[in-house]
């Protein structure tokens, strides 16, 4: 019972300080802040975390945990390659879509620390990429994807849309359904990466091609 109620506690102070970090912006916020959102003494922060970059990490790091285990669950191995992006899609938008303040902190907050992106670089984007990419690669296997494609080109533009539908959706005024925009952005995505590899092949495609392989 005790563990349960140190867990809540826990979860409480992330929760509070996912709103502190949107609405104050990370820098500004201090550890009281995010104290008194959640409704403990400042002390009892220091009990589980070391400090405010910690909170930080830490929020990142349950998040993301939890999101690419359910995206792994939810990405069914036996469906096509274009039905397993568009679940992709559909929680990467889902995610962030029903959290505006989460979508604010990891869009904005997260990304003005140089130190942070490159550990997000390193550990949880990589992962996330290579699940992008198993995907493409059974796409392009499958023959619903082109061939002639880098793995890697396709990958970063697949992940870029998705980012960016989220950035536009934080900054605007207008009040839409982000995880409405999954199939649109698939089908977008597929127009311009799916079926076959065309007969005559463009110049920038080929030096595209062979920048991809080299890396």
């Amino acid at each position: 019972m005790a563990r349960r109620r140190s867990d809540d506690k826990r979860s409480r102070i992330l929760q509070a300080a996912v709103k502190v970090f949107a609405r104050r912006g990370y820098f500004a916020a201090r550890v009281a802040d995010v104290a008194r959102r959640a409704g403990v003494a400042d002390g009892t922060i220091y009990l589980y975390f070391r400090n405010k970059e910690d909170i930080l990490v830490s929020l990142f790091d349950e998040v993301m945990s939890e999101h690419l285990e359910g995206k792994r669950r939810e990405v069914e191995p036996g469906s096509d390659a274009p039905a397993r992006l568009r679940a992709v899609a559909e929680r990467h938008l889902g995610l962030l879509g029903r959290n505006r303040d989460l979508a604010v902190v990891f869009q904005v907050e997260l990304r003005q620390s140089t130190k942070f992106m490159e550990r997000f670089t390193a550990s949880w984007l990589q992962d996330y990429f290579a699940l992008i990419a198993e995907i493409i690669e059974q796409g392009q296997r499958e023959g619903t994807l082109r061939a002639d494609l880098p793995v890697k080109v396709a990958t970063k533009a697949f992940f870029g849309v998705l980012d960016e539908m989220v950035t536009s959706w934080i900054l605007s005024r207008k009040q839409y359904d982000l995880v409405a925009l999954a199939g649109p952005v698939v089908d977008l995505f597929l127009r311009g990466a799916g079926g076959p590899r065309p007969a005559r092949e463009s110049r920038p495609l080929r030096l595209a091609v062979a920048a991809g392989r080299k890396r």
